[in-house]
């Protein structure tokens, strides 16, 4: 499996067609598991470090690359055909918040690398495996302000993540994904600066590889963070041609159906991923989260019975019981083909 990248990435749109494709689970809920403390996420090289970095999962490919890598594993043996890097909050604007920003490429190198190893080991020519590098939203926005008295505030610019971004994507391409996946969009305009950085890297070094697109609906109100309704998050970022469209994170699957819905009645020919949260955050439970594998993948399930789906996952409260269960259900049905005669009725085999 030793291909470049660009070639690896262009066998995802056949097999989208082909079935529902897996994505990997939370890796937050999983590294959690390992209850690692504060010497942990130091190692001996940031042992000395004037700011606390417990809790910063990104470095861990760093100083603790045998957890990332035993959790990479953990969701191909599940199931899993993509599996993220773990740079969710590798960029040097979130970094900052560290004081560990001049480290953010070498996070992203490393990461994409354990990715790259684990799905080498797993893959074969039946079922080869990928590596999306992830983009997260930082925790800065390019559209809202931080100081309620004055709305024209803004704490980060679009140069700042443009640049924040393709540095990040440099070092996800130096270490090897296949995709990339700009991911958990609260804000349009943070996801159109990653899109901006990803369109100039892949144009200048010529390797073209998909881009998945993925926002963030953060309430019953059905809208991001920023204000958009899902038509028009789908209309401001679909000159970008990505692989897929989709959403991820804050809601579960049961108040994400009309959102995911909706988006794949828009799509068009555009393929149309879901990973939602294991249901709504619960502190008493051992993932933080309500839903039971059982739970989550019967929801997905639906989802794909429905015709509302190309890639299926998990995101926060989400584990390799999850993934398993999910590919497990939604590999009964075909791929959403989206062409709206063919929604219904996709059962994949005789019952």
């Amino acid at each position: 499996m030793n291909l470049p990248a660009y070639t690896r990435g262009a066998a995802l749109p056949q097999i989208l067609k082909e079935r529902i494709v897996i994505l990997d689970g939370a890796m937050g809920t999983m590294i959690q598991r390992h209850g690692l403390g504060e010497a942990d996420y130091r190692g001996e090289r940031f042992r000395d470090h004037g700011r606390s970095l417990k809790g910063n999962n990104d470095l861990l490919q760093l100083t603790r690359p045998d957890v990332i890598a035993a959790i990479h594993a953990q969701y191909l043996e599940a199931g899993a055909d993509i599996v993220e890097t773990n740079t969710f909050g590798a960029t040097r604007i979130a970094q900052a918040d560290y004081d560990l920003a001049p480290f953010a490429r070498e996070m992203n190198v490393a990461g994409a690398r354990l990715a790259r190893l684990a799905c080498d080991r797993y893959a074969d020519s039946d079922r080869p495996r990928f590596v999306a590098g992830a983009l997260g939203p930082t925790p800065k926005t390019a559209s809202i302000s931080p100081d309620v008295n004055d709305p024209a505030v803004r704490n980060v610019s679009f140069a700042e993540l443009r640049d924040a971004y393709r540095e990040q994507a440099e070092g996800l391409l130096e270490g090897g994904c296949d995709l990339f996946l700009v991911e958990t969009i609260f804000d349009t305009l943070n996801g159109k600066a990653a899109i901006f950085a990803l369109d100039a890297l892949m144009e200048e070094s010529g390797e073209r590889l998909p881009v998945i697109v993925s926002g963030t609906v953060t309430d019953a109100s059905g809208r991001l963070l920023s204000g958009q309704t899902v038509g028009a998050f789908w209309h401001s970022v679909r000159h970008a041609r990505p692989l897929a469209i989709g959403l991820n994170c804050a809601l579960g699957a049961a108040l994400m159906r009309p959102y995911i819905e909706e988006l794949s009645g828009l799509a068009g020919e555009t393929f149309v991923s879901c990973y939602p949260n294991a249901g709504l955050p619960n502190p008493m439970s051992e993932t933080g989260f309500d839903e039971t594998p059982e739970v989550t993948s019967a929801l997905l399930e639906e989802f794909a019975r429905a015709g509302f789906l190309n890639i299926a996952g998990g995101c926060c409260g989400t584990t390799p019981e999850h993934i398993a269960r999910i590919a497990e259900r939604v590999g009964r049905y075909r791929p959403r083909t989206g062409r709206r005669g063919e929604l219904f009725g996709n059962l994949a085999q005789a019952a």
